[in-house]
C-alpha cells in the first residue's frame, strides 16, 4: 500500500509560535478551479443562524492547558460551512465506503452523509460501496437517498458491508475515476484512514477534481489528536451490562469470579472506563499496564487475597492485556488478520487456568455484542456532527482529510497526524490513579516500571487529564482538572 507519510506536510507559521497544520485543497494542483456561492445560504433551515459560515481563517488549537510563556503551538483548520464551495450540487457524486470492524453509529455516520449532502446541498447522486475497499472493484454499488437510510440508525453493523484489507490503489482509483466519483467518504480506523492518504495521493497524481474525506472509527478510541471516537460512549455504556451480570454471578456463588472481557488490543479505554463507571470491580487490566502473575504482589497473590476477604471478585481485562505473558507461556507464533492486526490469545481464560485455590469462574466475552448494537443518543449527536463536518470540508474543496473534535471543537486534521500514533491509556495519569483507587487493587509495576513510564512522553488524549487534560468546558464553567 504505499507510505502515506512521504507527502511533505502543509504548514503555515504565524507570531508567537503559531503552527497551522493544514490539510490539502483542491486548488493545490488545481489552481484555475472555480467556486460557488454555498447553497446553505438560501437553506431557510438555517436562516435564523447568526454565524452560520465558517471564518477562513479559524482554526483550533490542540493543546490548551498552557503556561504564560508557553508558544501558541499547533494548530488545526476549524471544520464547518464555508462560504464559497468548489462543487455544484448537480455535479457531485459521491461515495461512502466503510471498512474494518464494526462499530456502533456507523449507520448513523452513512445516513447523516446521505441526509447531509442532499437536504443541506442538493445532492443527487450517491452510491454506496459494498463490502469495504475491495467493494471498489469487485462488487456491485447501492444507490443511497434519504429514503433508503431514512431508519438505518436504528440499527446495529453497516448497510454497506465492510471487510478487512482488499486495498489496492490502482483499482479503487480507477474505479472511481471510471464512476465518475467525485467526492470519496472513507469510515474506518487507523488501517483504512493510511489507506485512504494512499488514495488522495493517487488521485492528486492523476490531477483529479475528487475529494476524499475520512471519518475515523475505532470502538478502542485508540486514534490520536481527536478528543475521542464515536462509538466509544456506546461500548463503555453496553459494557456495563456485561460487569453488571459478571457481579450478581460472582455475587453467588463461594469463590466466584467473575472475569469479562472487553474490547482494547493495543489501548485498554473501554475497560478504565467501564471499571470506573461500574464500581463493582475489583481487578482491571489494560494493555499499557504490565503486569506479573506469580510471587509477592503478583495478581495470582491479589486474587487469593481478595477471595478470602470477600468471597467473590470481578475482574475486568482488556483483550490485549497480558498477551507477552500468553505468548511467552504458549509459545504461539505471531498471526495477523487481512488489516495486520496481531491475532490474541484468549489471555482471560488462560490466567484463571493459573489460579492455585477453588473458584469458580463465570467468563463473560460481550465484545461482539457491543459491537453489533446500535448507537446510543450522545454517540448519534456526535456522528452527526462528524458526518456534517465531513461534508462541509469535501464541498469547501478540502481533500486528504480526517475530521474530529480538538478539544470539543471540530477540525480538519491531516491524515498523517492520525496514523503516526496510536492514543493510549497513560499509566502515570490521575485517571488510572483513579481507577486504582476504585479498585484497590495494586498497579502491579516495580518502581523501576513507574520511573521509565514517567520518563516517556505521552501525547494528550482527549480523555485523560492531569498535564494533558482537554478542558471541554467554557472558561465561565468548572475546570475538570481541578476535580
Amino acid at each position: 500500500m504505499g507510505n502515506p507519510g512521504d507527502t511533505q506536510m502543509k504548514l503555515a507559521t504565524g507570531e508567537g509560535g503559531y503552527v497551522l497544520e493544514d490539510v490539502p485543497h483542491l486548488t493545490d494542483y488545481l489552481p484555475d478551479l472555480p467556486s460557488y456561492p454555498n447553497p446553505l445560504q438560501d437553506n431557510p433551515a438555517y436562516s435564523a443562524v447568526k454565524q452560520y459560515f465558517v471564518n477562513d481563517d479559524d482554526t483550533v488549537t490542540q493543546k490548551i492547558v498552557v503556561h504564560k510563556d508557553s508558544p501558541r503551538g499547533v494548530h488545526f483548520r476549524r471544520a464547518g460551512p464555508r462560504q464559497r464551495v468548489y462543487f455544484e450540487s448537480d455535479e457531485v457524486h459521491a461515495c461512502i465506503v466503510t471498512c474494518g470492524g464494526l462499530c456502533p453509529g456507523l449507520n448513523t455516520v452513512i445516513r447523516e452523509i446521505v441526509c447531509g449532502l442532499c437536504h443541506m446541498y442538493g445532492v443527487k447522486k450517491i452510491l454506496g460501496i459494498d463490502g469495504g475497499y475491495r467493494g471498489f472493484y469487485s462488487k456491485n454499488t447501492v444507490t443511497l437517498t434519504p429514503k433508503v437510510v431514512n431508519d438505518i440508525h436504528k440499527r446495529g453493523g453497516t448497510v454497506l458491508g465492510t471487510s478487512r484489507g482488499g486495498h489496492d490503489t490502482s483499482k479503487i482509483v480507477d474505479s472511481i475515476q471510471d464512476r465518475g466519483i467525485n467526492q470519496v467518504y472513507i469510515l474506518g480506523g487507523d488501517g483504512t484512514q493510511r489507506g485512504a492518504a494512499v488514495i488522495f495521493e493517487e488521485i492528486r497524481r492523476r490531477g483529479l477534481k475528487v475529494a476524499v474525506a475520512g471519518i475515523p472509527k475505532t470502538i478502542d478510541n485508540d486514534i490520536p489528536v481527536i478528543d475521542k471516537s464515536f462509538g466509544f460512549d456506546t461500548a463503555v455504556e453496553e459494557a456495563q451490562r456485561a460487569i453488571n451480570a459478571a457481579h450478581v454471578e460472582s455475587l453467588s456463588i463461594e469463590n466466584g469470579i467473575g472475569l469479562v472481557k472487553l474490547m482494547g488490543r493495543y489501548s485498554g479505554f473501554i475497560a478504565m472506563y467501564a471499571t470506573l463507571a461500574s464500581r463493582d470491580v475489583d481487578c482491571c487490566l489494560i494493555p499499557e499496564s504490565p503486569f506479573y502473575l506469580e510471587g509477592s504482589g503478583g495478581l495470582y497473590e491479589y486474587i487469593e487475597k481478595r477471595l478470602k476477604e470477600n468471597g467473590h471478585m470481578v475482574i475486568v481485562i482488556a483483550e490485549g492485556a497480558g498477551q507477552d505473558l500468553v505468548s511467552e507461556s504458549l509459545q504461539s507464533m505471531d498471526q495477523q488478520d487481512a488489516s495486520g492486526n496481531k491475532l490474541l490469545q484468549d489471555v482471560g481464560l488462560w490466567i484463571s487456568h493459573g489460579i492455585k485455590m477453588p473458584i469458580n469462574l463465570k467468563y463473560i466475552d460481550p465484545t461482539y455484542m457491543i459491537r453489533a448494537i446500535p448507537s446510543i443518543a450522545s454517540d448519534n449527536v456526535y456522528c452527526t456532527l462528524l458526518a456534517h463536518s465531513a461534508v462541509h470540508g469535501a464541498m469547501a474543496g478540502y481533500t486528504g482529510f480526517t475530521v474530529g473534535p480538538v478539544n470539543g471543537r471540530h477540525a480538519y486534521i491531516p491524515f498523517n497526524r492520525i496514523t503516526e500514533k496510536q492514543n493510549k491509556v497513560v499509566i502515570t495519569d490521575r485517571m488510572w490513579a483513579r481507577l486504582l483507587s476504585s479498585t484497590n487493587q495494586p498497579s502491579f509495576l516495580n518502581p523501576k516500571d513507574i520511573a521509565e513510564a514517567k520518563e516517556e512522553k505521552q501525547p494528550a488524549t482527549g480523555l485523560l487529564d492531569g498535564e494533558n487534560c482537554k478542558d471541554k468546558k467554557s472558561n465561565t464553567e468548572e475546570d475538570p482538572c481541578m476535580v
